[in-house]
């Protein structure tokens, strides 16, 4: 039954990413996605990125954050390029 669910807002989340005046619903998506028992950790860094693209730079920017620390014990490189994105949308701000 999980499967389902997933598989649909998989498809929710594809069908708002090519429309971005639909970030919102693309958002839901992710969060629902979120609630599930078991979920990748990507979806931390899809919605932090929703988040900046809607305008919430701040809320954003602390998510980027959260998922550089758990990018960093694997891959340092890629926590580096996340915590980038981080300031950027911080600069976003001013």
């Amino acid at each position: 039954m999980l499967d389902v669910v997933l598989r649909v807002l998989n498809n929710v989340r594809a069908w708002a990413a090519a429309r971005p005046e639909h970030s919102g619903v693309g958002l839901w998506a992710v969060e629902l996605s979120l609630l599930l028992p078991s979920h990748a950790a990507r979806l931390r860094y899809e919605r932090a990125r929703l988040l900046v693209q809607r305008g919430e730079y701040a809320a954003g920017a602390g998510e980027l954050e959260a998922y550089a620390e758990v990018v960093g014990a694997v891959d340092e490189e890629a926590a580096a390029l996340v915590r980038g994105e981080a300031r950027a949308a911080r600069a976003l701000l001013n």
